[in-house]
């Protein structure tokens, strides 16, 4: 028997922790599949009446609650597909009245300088791994380089740091 309270909370997990559309399918299969609570067809169908459906990727969430737990499942699979846009919306409100204040401003830059803490503990990680050489340093200063100039796109680094990495290991 399904638990009404987990069964919305497994539903927000996934909600909270995704970046929307198919990208909560791995958590909600591993949760449903494993207490029991839905088949392999009801995702098959579910992302089949998603995708013919008119609107976001997302709202497949939706048909997977109503195939697995009827019209309370798609109410929880809505409300917890809702609840993390709409907290981030007012989180938003809450800050633009309060981001000219000076001790916001201080934890801000607070906040930015542990970020670039963080990053560069995470690049000193990576150099020093073993099978790091010469040739991936040399593509990991030219990319470096490339996004200095803030003038390239990412997009357009990875690939030529791709293309780099095929031409130099091949």
């Amino acid at each position: 028997m399904i638990n009404p309270l987990t069964y919305l909370l497994l539903f927000l997990k996934a909600s909270l922790f995704s970046s929307g559309g198919f990208s909560n399918l791995p958590s909600l299969h591993q949760d449903l599949i494993g207490n029991g609570w839905a088949k392999e067809a009801n995702f098959g169908q579910s992302i089949a009446i998603g995708q013919i459906s008119p609107g976001p990727n997302g709202l497949w969430v939706i048909s997977l609650g109503y195939l697995t737990y009827g019209y309370l499942g798609a109410l929880f699979a809505l409300i917890a597909i809702t609840l993390p846009p709409l907290l981030v919306l007012v989180i938003a409100s809450v800050y633009t009245h309060i981001e000219h204040q000076k001790r916001v401003q201080g934890a801000m830059y607070g906040v930015s300088l542990a970020v670039i803490g963080l990053l560069l503990t995470v690049c000193w990680t990576i150099l020093y791994q073993p099978g790091v050489d010469w040739k991936g340093l040399l593509i990991a200063t030219g990319a470096f380089g490339l996004a200095l100039s803030r003038k390239v796109n990412i997009l357009l680094i990875l690939a030529l740091a791709g293309l780099a990495g095929y031409l130099l290991y091949r």
